[in-house]
């Protein structure tokens, strides 16, 4: 701590430090009033450093030293059902904790000999996702749509249904409002998922270091019960405004704008944090004598302007990340919710991480489904359509009509079958679109009044028979 430097200038949460001449970029320092800033610049001169903190009470003349660390944060089980800001501080009404455990923010990922394959599945609850888009632990899948299309509410969604199946979840609040963030809570509070979700907050009323710092401190939080053999998911909502963030730094710095503003290695900012997500293997975690494999998930969101897939941060992430989930404007404004565009949307892991019964049911719907979303814009324009089209319409119409779903109203993976096994259903083609809404909500609302999950499992040789009786139980039993 001996290596200390004077400051000359401080202006919108940056700091200009003459000596520190063993700095390093990403190294902590430490200011009076335990005032911490991160290293940003090393310039010939002198060192520029982004504050965390405020810096009303730092002076020109003031010294401040180096650490030999980068930004750490404490860890430890304690952190689960509590609000942390970006650095790693309880922002909540509970007690406080001392823990000793600290880990640094920057990590580099996992290597290829790390790693496991993705082959296990993520269930979301959401119908479309989990059959047509199937998502599986330490896979990266983008959340991608304009602003208001239900983004956040996927990952909600996504949340909800990790009740009881041993997934720690974090959602990391980027630039949000604080409005947003407390509507993120109690919804989450509602249905009881606290006990089981980490909150970071770096909302739009915090410094553009917090919100630059936040998706990593979330992340090394995420690799902490990764490493211990445990799978987690992360949520960064969003990543547009982390960019934004990082931007704004980069230019109060006066680092050379590129394409749309942003610095040149803003690629390298959300490409290192985005590879650390993955499933890696007993060697990694260290287990000598049990098998274990741990995961990290990583939802990232981006928000698109009119539903430009090509602006420069998407692109980005779209080329970093295993498959993107694309929420439609024109869909959700006609009331289709979730919003998901099935042609744009796409896994890059597949039925890899996908049970075997939902592998083979599901495989020809996500086509059908695209299908009739070319046809519903063609037969807008022709008026004499011939009999094969009007019965791909009319079953994509009530395919569209089944995969409908309100928020937090999670699906289990048993009450997806039963779903898809009414499309492969004979009585399927015969029912009116306006029935078929209704047909599906007696026969789960029936499923959920018995607890029949707890009598059916999803190895069951015998599944797919046992689901399509009672679904013929329900159509020639309470329709006909």
């Amino acid at each position: 701590m001996n290596n200390y430097g004077i400051i000359n200038k401080i202006y919108d949460g940056i700091v200009e430090v003459n000596g520190l001449k063993l700095a390093k970029y990403g190294e902590m320092i430490l200011f009076s009033y335990n005032i911490k800033g991160i290293v940003f610049s090393l310039n010939k001169n002198n060192v520029n450093i982004v504050l965390l903190d405020e810096y009303i009470k730092l002076a020109q003349g003031d010294k401040c030293y180096c650490t030999n660390k980068i930004f750490e944060i404490s860890i430890n089980f304690n952190l689960i059902g509590r609000i942390l800001n970006a650095k790693g501080e309880f922002i909540d009404l509970k007690k406080n904790i001392f823990i000793k455990e600290k880990y640094s923010v920057e990590k580099i990922a996992p290597g290829v000999m790390d790693r496991e394959s993705v082959n296990e599945p993520l269930l979301t609850g959401i119908k479309a996702i989990d059959s047509m888009i199937p998502i599986g632990k330490g896979q990266r899948e983008l959340i991608i749509g304009d602003r208001q299309t239900g983004k956040t509410t996927i990952a909600i969604d996504t949340i909800i249904n990790q009740k009881n199946k041993n997934v720690i979840c974090i959602y990391v609040c980027i630039g949000q409002k604080i409005s947003s963030l407390i509507n993120v809570i109690e919804k989450l509070k509602k249905n009881n998922c606290l006990k089981y979700t980490i909150i970071i907050a770096a909302t739009a009323a915090d410094s553009a270091a917090e919100q630059y710092i936040a998706p990593y401190t979330a992340c090394t939080i995420g690799e902490y019960f990764r490493d211990k053999g445990l799978d987690s998911l992360i949520i960064y909502d969003d990543l547009t405004k982390h960019a934004w963030a990082y931007r704004q730094i980069s230019l109060l710095l006066k680092r050379s704008p590129g394409r749309e503003a942003y610095p040149g290695d803003v690629f390298y900012l959300h490409s290192r944090l985005l590879e650390r997500s993955s499933k890696v293997n007993n060697i990694f975690i260290k287990k000598k004598f049990k098998y274990e494999t741990g995961s990290l998930t990583a939802f990232p969101i981006i928000e698109t302007l009119e539903g430009d897939v090509t602006s420069f941060i998407p692109t980005n992430v779209i080329s970093i990340t295993d498959g993107q989930i694309f929420l439609d404007n024109n869909l959700f404004n006609s009331n289709i919710r979730p919003a998901i565009n099935v042609g744009l949307s796409v896994s890059r892991v597949g039925g890899a991480a996908q049970y075997k019964i939902v592998k083979k049911l599901s495989g020809d719907i996500r086509i059908m489904l695209a299908q009739y979303r070319e046809l519903e814009a063609f037969s807008k324009f022709s008026s004499d359509l011939d009999i094969e089209t009007k019965n791909q319409l009319n079953n994509g119409e009530k395919i569209t009509l089944l995969m409908k779903q309100k928020p937090n109203n999670v699906y289990s993976v048993i009450e997806l079958i039963t779903i898809l096994l009414i499309i492969k259903n004979i009585f399927f083609k015969k029912i009116k679109s306006s029935y078929i809404e209704y047909f599906e909500k007696i026969i789960i609302n029936y499923m959920r009044k018995i607890n029949l999950e707890n009598f059916l499992n999803i190895n069951d040789n015998n599944l797919e028979f046992k689901i399509n009786e009672l679904i013929n139980f329900f159509i020639y039993g309470s329709i006909i």
